[in-house]
């Protein structure tokens, strides 16, 4: 029977490699995929989403190329994504995403039908919000880098990736500024340094230098620069402005390239540990690194900022996005008291 089970065990048994059969034509197509993906400068996770997912696709239909199948067979594997694994609507609207990158860009057939299928509704959720004595908890079960990551994430409203790419070079202490470079959309836009951290964050770039200058040493302290910058500037790669303001703490094989560098800290890693400190803290709310974006804007809107100004900070492209941070200020339900308080 066609499910979870088969798609699962035929991950297992296939890995990276790709489809087994007899004319192999699944490992040339995922390899195609990939391709096709980082040309249109796809980021890394996404390639590996859609690669996942169009593996999956063709594992739930018995290992058929998609070229032999149609709208019957992406509808058929949607509706058991949906009835039978359940999954979110946000992961059911990536699967299908997915397939028509796979049909519409690779194989360049003309599926009308698949732009055309229904998307899964997302029901409006309201995101989760600290109180700020709920962050001085998190705060105080952290230490280290790790929470400088954190109060940075707090302070500024970067997401976690943006955080985590941040270089040297845009860290601006004498304007208090920091530029977020491309950002969900591919968009730059400039947040505030908080006073609070320009003296810890200024200790931890003495560390990081000093580690640079130690790889430097040792024949290496070449970074990933993007656009193939590193084709157009030899020396930038190896320059200190280019580098990360939070590197990992050993070097690791680039998963495209093959190189032996230092990358940044892997996200997993401070999700973990935000985790950790929640639980430590005895908060009952999930937290997560995200959490901190959303308390960010309520708290600057408890603070009577308006909301186009942290639209800005948040990058949001329309100011409907950051009105939903409007319905959880610490107001009450709707900003009003209950009629209960006047009794």
């Amino acid at each position: 029977m066609r499910g979870a089970g088969v798609v699962d065990e035929g991950n297992r048994q296939i890995g990276n490699a790709g489809l087994e059969g007899e004319e192999r034509p699944a490992p040339k197509l995922l390899d195609q995929l990939r391709e096709s993906l980082r040309l249109r400068h796809y980021s890394l996770r996404t390639e590996e989403a859609y690669v996942d997912w169009v593996r999956r696709f063709i594992l739930f239909h018995d290992k058929r190329h998609p070229r032999d199948m149609g709208q019957g067979e992406v509808q058929d594997f949607l509706t058991h994504l949906a009835v039978d694994r359940n999954v979110a609507p946000s992961t059911q609207n990536q699967a299908k995403a997915s397939l028509l990158y796979l049909y519409r860009y690779l194989l360049e057939v003309n599926l009308p039908w698949l732009s055309e299928m229904v998307q899964a509704k997302r029901s409006p959720r309201l995101p989760v919000v600290l109180t700020p004595s709920e962050v001085r908890t998190l705060f105080d079960q952290m230490e280290g880098v790790m929470a400088l990551v954190t109060r940075l994430l707090y302070g500024t409203g970067m997401r976690l990736m943006e955080g985590l790419r941040l270089r040297v070079k845009d860290v601006d202490f004498e304007r208090r500024e920091i530029i977020v470079r491309d950002g969900k959309g591919g968009k730059d836009r400039v947040t505030m340094l908080p006073d609070r951290l320009v003296g810890a964050l200024k200790e931890h770039l003495d560390k990081v230098k000093a580690l640079h200058q130690q790889d430097l040493a040792e024949g290496f302290g070449a970074v990933w620069l993007p656009d193939a910058l590193a084709e157009k500037s030899r020396g930038a790669a190896r320059a200190w402005g280019w580098q990360w303001v939070f590197p990992s703490g050993q070097r690791s094989v680039d998963p495209r390239t093959g190189i032996l560098r230092r990358h940044h800290l892997h996200g997993e890693s401070v999700q973990k540990a935000v985790r950790m400190a929640g639980r430590a803290g005895e908060l009952v709310k999930p937290v997560t690194p995200h959490v901190l974006r959303h308390s960010f804007a309520t708290h600057l809107l408890a603070f009577g900022h308006d909301i186009r100004t942290v639209q800005e900070l948040l990058g949001h492209k329309e100011v409907e996005t950051t009105m939903i941070y409007t319905h959880v200020l610490n107001r009450g339900g709707m900003g009003v008291p209950s009629p209960l308080d006047h009794i």
